[in-house]
């Protein structure tokens, strides 16, 4: 009987050097949004090489633009396209998408890094660079893992996909694009960087915008006035309420670890022209975690209520209600029952791989899998190497040994899932 383990590993072993230089090469490429053609051509190039059917395509259109679930700070994506490459299987088999997105944010200042941003410097067994574990090694370890089983010989029943996508830091729209053109499967795997852990579900969030109005007056007479500022301080302590009863429901298990599961966030708070006046406007903005199952529409209805019930506190609100808008980035929670038979495989894979059994949790952000389980009816698992501690910080890494181990763990995945052929 064949050790296609071995196997595996082996041929892992041999192409390490040339897809370290691989990996370094895409971290080199600043594929920050609205950069990203580049180092898209050179994907498509590649798959194409490896005997794949390549689709790289410029999003546009009134069916995306227009579709209830696009977000994007722009329109035009010229300078953006996707890519997509098929392996097409000999048929019977189960069908697999493996997602990815090459946009990164952007770099910062440089004087906190170590190294240039974009230098793929290796130190320690370490891959430094912007995108580097957000989310370029993990793209590699799914090209890899593709390779490798091209590079054996071995015939799947089932197709694979390897989806490279923008948009994915903005909302989700180059997902989006490849579902519209039809791309879907029996399942996916994303590997954006969990530290090696599993999250058959994940987070969903939304941005919203709070006004919050007072009146205005001379600050020596402020008492003649309303002090949006202070009107805000209840709009917070309101949204902390929630937030405590919103995840006060969860009891799923695979969010004990986390403190706050489904975190409401005020990241942004303006107000007020000048210190001798009355603040006559606030302005909130923040971030809301819809959890797994959960409709975003109840989530927004929620919120709306909160803001409501602030008029049976204190009669301003009733007279002034607070503005909620709902804009910006939003990403679809996700959710895949444990009991998923990839879930199965993945974590046989995972124990044959690592020598020990995966840990299962719940995502605590968002990712493009909740766009492919709602819409493509193609549930996403997340797993994958890096982790989110640094993701967007400087000197951000990823350890190569991870995206290796992913990459092997991956194959023997597809192999199961998609059934084999002949090799």
């Amino acid at each position: 009987m064949t050790n296609w383990h071995a196997l595996i590993r082996e041929q892992i072993a041999k192409e390490r050097s040339a897809a370290v230089e691989l990996l370094q090469e895409w971290v080199r490429e600043p594929s920050v949004q609205g950069e990203e053609r580049s180092i898209q051509e050179k994907i498509a190039a590649r798959l194409h090489a490896m005997g794949m059917d390549v689709d790289m395509w410029v999003m546009e259109g009134e069916e995306l633009l227009r579709h209830p679930y696009f977000v994007s700070p722009r329109t035009d994506f010229s300078a953006s396209p996707n890519v997509v490459g098929v392996w097409k299987g000999t048929g019977g088999g189960r069908s697999l998408i493996l997602n990815g997105h090459v946009d990164v944010v952007p770099a910062g200042d440089p004087a906190q890094w170590t190294h240039d941003p974009f230098s793929g410097e290796i130190v320690d067994g370490k891959l430094y660079g912007r995108g580097s574990t957000d989310m370029k090694g993990g793209n590699l370890s799914s090209l890899l893992a593709i390779q490798v089983l091209k590079a054996l010989g071995v015939r799947l029943k089932g197709d694979v996909i390897f989806q490279s996508v923008v948009e994915e830091e903005s909302g989700g729209a180059g997902t989006l694009a490849t579902i519209l053109r039809g791309y879907k499967a029996d399942a996916a795997l994303i590997p954006e960087p969990t530290n090696m852990k599993i999250f058959p579900k994940q987070q969903g969030s939304m941005w919203f915008r709070l006004q919050v109005k007072g009146r205005s007056a001379h600050g020596g007479t402020r008492y003649e006035g309303v002090s949006a500022i202070e009107k805000s301080m209840q709009v917070v302590y309101a949204i902390a309420k929630l937030e405590k009863e919103r995840n006060e429901r969860i009891t799923d298990p695979l969010y004990a670890k986390l403190p706050i599961p489904i975190p409401i966030n005020i990241g942004v708070i303006e107000g007020g022209k000048w210190p001798s006046s009355v603040a006559d406007l606030v302005k909130l903005e923040g971030r809301m975690g819809v959890a797994p199952g959960e409709q975003m529409e109840d989530a927004k209805r929620e919120m709306a209520e909160a803001l409501a019930d602030l008029a049976k506190q204190d009669p301003w609100f009733a007279e002034h209600p607070v503005e909620l808008e709902w804009f910006g980035a939003r990403w679809v929670p996700g959710d895949v029952g444990e009991d998923h038979p990839l879930m199965e495989i993945l974590q046989q894979q995972f124990l044959q791989v690592k020598g020990e059994r995966a840990v299962v949790e719940a995502s605590p952000w968002g990712t493009d899998g909740g766009l492919l389980t709602a819409l493509a009816d193609t549930p996403a698992i997340i797993v994958g190497p890096g982790t989110t501690a640094i993701a967007h910080y400087p000197n951000e890494s990823v350890e190569l040994d991870a995206v290796f181990q992913c990459a092997e763990i991956f194959a023997l995945t597809m192999m199961e899932w998609c059934g084999v052929e002949e090799a």
